[in-house]
């Protein structure tokens, strides 16, 4: 007998000359830790992380930290006293006109669409597997700006119209990327190539959206384009608030399955998750997420790209930690709009510029680390 085996012919094994097969790898490795928590009956059992609930913590009050200097500094100073008293109904006329009008519709947004955002991108590179899975960079921000800016420049309609145009662009953005994918995967890096030339394209739609409008929409759209929380009120904190009111409570449901499927569909059906469907139900949330946040302030980049990143490697979770995302995301956009009302007033500054020129750098940071990686 030959002592040279053909490659990728069968090992030695069982009733086979040679021996008996040694063990395979498993298929993925992944390190799990923390303590489990069950009820009583054991019907209910909860993985607790130390390092989590303490980042967790941590970011909960770093945002009451940055709710607290938002509505008491700025052109009319307030002490936490007169903010309790106005938000509670027992202020006095101009403290509750700031607190009540000006400020905190603006925070509620900014927090609501901020979390929006973080979860939304944490959604996407949990199922792409890859750093730059991002509704911004894919191009689902970009699909629903040009759902909203055709409700905006040729329906003229009202903030409910544009955030179901913004819905339905987002939407619409998705189906176009998953038919370009069809029968190829969700491979990480096809998909995101596939979806910065459709952001692409639609960048250009929404330049010429612009050109054929009127002077007035062109200025507003433009300025809308930007991404802002200027001029925002309580119908617009109460449109994004319901938004994440429903879709993140569903998101978090799925976030067990959504660890298992970054298994591999492999050991995800094996563990009895259909992956076809959480992949579909994921997507939907995630495009729903991103479309909603845009709909009320404009595109507001990397918030989705650097908020599940930062929120990640805090934790260390071996999971898409999408709770420590949300928060994560909430406190970059809070403070972000905090610096950008106090450090240029009083010029008024989108916020959507600020974090534009921060995640510019960012990115350029995450695209070097991943080259050396590929290197490696």
């Amino acid at each position: 007998m030959s002592a040279v085996r053909e490659a990728g012919a069968p090992a030695p094994g069982p009733g086979r000359p040679g021996g008996p097969t040694p063990p395979r790898a498993p298929a993925a490795v992944r390190v799990v830790t923390g303590r489990v928590v069950r009820t009583r009956t054991g019907g209910i059992s909860l993985r607790v992380q130390g390092r989590a609930l303490a980042v967790t913590a941590v970011l909960l009050c770093a945002l009451a930290a940055v709710m607290g200097v938002t509505l008491t500094t700025g052109d009319f100073p307030l002490s936490l006293g007169e903010v309790f008293d106005a938000l509670f109904g027992s202020g006095g006329g101009a403290a509750d006109f700031i607190v009540n009008t000006l400020r905190m519709p603006r925070l509620v947004t900014a927090l609501c669409v901020g979390a929006a955002l973080a979860v939304s991108g944490a959604i996407l590179q949990s199922l792409t597997g890859n750093a730059l899975g991002s509704p911004d960079i894919i191009g689902f921000t970009n699909g629903s700006a040009t759902g909203a800016l055709l409700v905006i420049v040729v329906a003229h309609g009202s903030m409910t119209q544009i955030a179901l145009g913004a819905l339905a662009g987002g939407l619409a953005t998705a189906a176009a990327v998953s038919l370009l994918l069809l029968g190829r995967g969700l491979n990480g890096f096809r998909l995101v190539v596939v979806g910065i030339g459709v952001s692409a394209l639609l960048l250009a739609v929404n330049s010429y959206l612009i050109t054929r409008a009127s002077w007035q929409e062109a200025l507003e759209a433009q300025a809308w384009l930007l991404g802002s929380l200027g001029n925002r009120g309580w119908v617009h904190a109460n449109a994004i608030g319901l938004a994440v009111l429903v879709l993140l409570p569903l998101a978090f449901v799925l976030a067990r399955r959504l660890s298992m499927v970054e298994m591999g569909d492999g050991i995800a059906t094996a563990l009895g998750v259909d992956v076809g469907r959480t992949r579909a139900a994921l997507l939907v949330i995630s495009v729903a997420l991103a479309a909603f946040a845009t709909a009320v302030t404009g595109p507001i980049w990397f918030i989705a790209l650097a908020a599940p990143q930062l929120a990640r490697g805090l934790t260390r979770s071996s999971g898409p930690a999408l709770v420590p995302s949300a928060l994560m995301g909430a406190l970059l956009l809070a403070l972000s709009d905090l610096l950008v009302q106090r450090l240029f007033a009083p010029a008024l500054l989108p916020v959507g510029t600020a974090t534009g020129t921060i995640g510019g750098l960012y990115l350029i940071w995450l695209l070097i680390t991943e080259s050396r990686k590929s290197r490696a």
